[in-house]
């Protein structure tokens, strides 16, 4: 058997530590987002915008052409174009957080310092087919970077569904990891041995599940966030009346219960829910936790609605560092997704 990521002392950095980019794969399912794919467009050119003001952008186009018009749209709102790099990656869809590469990084390898997970990808349990370009996305990086690639390709694993605090903890949903349409011949226990294998993890918490009209089965990253090593933002729905209250109180109450290896009891943060977001008779995954990290800015999603506001405030005092840029959402949610799903940290190697 040869040495597992975790082994040889590679782990996967919290998502506030230095970037070297962020991967995007360019929206183009008209399906993603059923007669509002060209709405999104200006606030998923103005996330490029912020995110390039402090760190490298690279985007999967499916091609030269597609390249052209998006360099043409972010010339227009004076994106630093240098910033931007552009990758002949093919993709199905946008969600580049779940189908993106997984980059971890050794301290002491200076020789190989860094290296990619590829895990298998079946689109949330085989809902939208076909996701066969997008399962190969990891692959096509590591080979563009000539970097060690660890296929883990019969695992499902999406990166929406686990949250770091760079410090040997990762947090998840039983919800999503322990779906049958997930990895149906592994046990809770055979999962957390890949996920402390090929993260570079030490400690797995368990929440139970997500938020009403999230398609993914639980991500974690729309519900409870680490902002800190022993600090996490979590949503909460203050109407008893709402389908959200149950569950967000629940995974209060068990956040409340979790130590941190060191012994420590996790500082809770509270973030107010928006209100039922809905379209054409849908509920939306609205999520002020789906955040993105990004090296000069925190860029979160607002839905034109009074608890915006609130929530930009929490969010600015837990990044203190950082610009807090509220971007709306409305359209983009149509997808049943934002910022932090759209988006894949590269980390920057140590200097």
């Amino acid at each position: 058997m040869l040495p597992t990521p975790h082994e040889l002392g590679y782990y996967f950095p919290a998502e506030w530590e230095k970037h070297a980019a962020t991967w995007l794969s360019y929206p183009h399912k008209e399906a993603s987002w059923p007669t509002k794919l060209e709405a999104i467009y200006p606030y998923y050119n103005a996330f490029i915008k912020e995110i390039s003001k402090g760190e490298k952008v690279c985007i999967n186009v499916n091609s030269k052409s597609m390249a052209n018009h998006i360099t043409k749209q972010l010339e227009n709102i004076e994106v630093d174009i240098n910033q931007i790099q552009f990758f002949l990656h093919p993709t199905n869809d946008a969600w580049c957080r779940d189908h993106g590469p997984a980059f971890l990084l050794n301290h002491a390898n200076t020789e190989v310092p860094r290296v990619i997970v590829d895990w298998g990808y079946n689109a949330w349990g085989d809902k939208y087919p076909p996701y066969d370009l997008d399962d190969v996305i990891p692959t096509k990086i590591a080979k563009h970077y000539n970097i060690p690639l660890y296929d883990n390709s019969k695992i499902v694993m999406e990166g929406g569904s686990v949250e770091f605090n760079g410090n040997g903890t990762l947090l998840t949903t039983k919800h999503c990891l322990l779906n049958k349409n997930r990895n149906p011949h592994l046990t809770q226990l055979q999962i957390e041995k890949y996920l402390v294998h090929y993260y570079g993890v030490e400690q797995i918490l368990w929440l139970q599940e997500g938020i009403v009209g999230d398609d993914t089965d639980g991500h974690i990253d729309d519900i409870t966030r680490f902002i800190n090593h022993d600090s996490v933002v979590t949503v909460i729905e203050h109407s008893k009346q709402d389908e959200n209250y149950a569950i967000l109180r629940k995974n209060t109450k068990e956040l409340e219960k979790m130590r941190l290896l060191n012994g420590k009891q996790l500082n809770i943060i509270e973030l107010p829910m928006p209100p039922p977001i809905i379209f054409d008779g849908q509920r939306l995954p609205a999520s002020y936790a789906n955040f993105y990290v990004a090296n000069a800015a925190v860029i979160v999603p607002t839905f034109n609605v009074p608890t915006d506001d609130v929530a930009l405030q929490i969010i600015e005092k837990a990044f203190p560092d950082r610009k807090v840029i509220g971007i709306n959402s409305v359209d983009i949610i149509w997808g049943l997704g934002s910022f932090h799903c759209l988006s894949q940290q590269e980390p920057a190697l140590f200097v």
